[in-house]
């Protein structure tokens, strides 16, 4: 058996986040993040304030870099590569980075734009995002569905684990939403603190200027392989297609996960701040789960990993 890794998206991020790893990593994290952005990494993650920090166009390459820098500081250590891998969302990126699908320089570039051209989206006009807890994916494509006969537009971007949906919409569509839950027998709704309605057909601009910075970056052959958010399949050939889709494409990130389950793996390994993916690894198959979020989780990791090997 083996072991596959999962990198976390944006909602990760907070202040303070990284704070050893810029002391570790100055190679990675110092003036080549801050050259690249045009601002400073480090000042952000561990300074914030944290209404910069949240900012799509600041917390998705600082959780790139973040969670990049502790892939490659394992891999120094002795990670060997994993059976399989995958990211939510952003954390795509950061899984295909590992992969060797792009370089972090590119990578870096890469979330920078997408991050951009996301929020200008978002700026467009007022949208949102929610999660319905309880509900099945089911349920929420039927309330998307019925809204959206009524004149609205609401759609599901996030299938995460059992019982997590998420759903996006412009601001009236995701008021509408919390006011009718009970009528919608609905359990409970919760405003996501996000700019926009991400993964939803709101970012179709966004794709097509993220289509461009993609032509951009020579993709490689993937060194292991590494789950699509669009498909639910590992990627082939057509990366960038891929990443286009995935912003106007459900997060197919629980079907992602069971799909890895069934292949020869018995530990997933989350890697990055936070530790969000490992509560829908657990949701969503029987395996264990744990979190790499500092250099101090690197050891126990390593050997959780050589014993899921052995």
């Amino acid at each position: 058996m083996g072991f596959a890794v999962l990198f976390p998206g944006q909602g990760s991020q907070s202040v303070g986040m990284g704070a050893d790893l810029f002391d570790a990593r100055p190679d990675l994290l110092g003036e080549r993040c801050d050259d690249a952005l045009g601002w400073s990494l480090r000042d952000l993650c561990l300074d914030g304030p944290p209404d910069q920090l949240t900012r799509t166009d600041r917390a998705q390459p600082a959780l790139f870099a973040l969670s990049f820098a502790l892939w490659d500081s394992l891999r120094a250590e002795g990670l060997p590569l994993p059976q399989s891998g995958a990211g939510h969302s952003l954390g795509e990126y950061s899984a295909l980075a590992a992969a060797g699908a792009f370089s972090f320089d590119d990578g870096l570039r890469l979330v920078a734009a997408r991050g951009a051209v996301m929020a200008l989206a978002a700026d467009a006009e007022p949208s949102g995002m929610a999660a319905l807890l309880g509900a099945e994916v089911d349920q929420a494509e039927a309330v998307a569905e019925k809204r959206r006969g009524e004149g609205g537009r609401l759609w599901v971007a996030n299938i995460n684990a059992p019982g997590q949906v998420v759903v996006a919409g412009a601001a009236a569509d995701i008021d509408w939403l919390a006011e009718q839950a009970e009528r919608l027998e609905l359990r409970r709704v919760i405003r996501l603190d996000v700019a926009g309605a991400f993964h939803s057909p709101m970012m179709e601009t966004a794709a097509g200027q993220l289509g461009t910075a993609l032509a951009e970056v020579e993709m490689s052959e993937l060194l292991f392989p590494v789950w699509a958010n669009a498909t639910a399949r590992p990627h082939g050939s057509n990366v960038a297609e891929s990443l286009v889709a995935q912003l106007t494409s459900p997060v197919l990130f629980a079907d992602s996960l069971s799909s890895m389950a069934d292949g020869d793996v018995d530990l997933m390994v989350h890697i990055g701040p936070g530790d969000v993916t490992v509560g829908m690894a657990k949701r969503s198959t029987e395996l264990s789960a744990i979190s790499v979020s500092t250099l101090a989780d690197m050891g126990p990791a390593l050997a959780r990993v050589a014993s899921s090997i052995e």
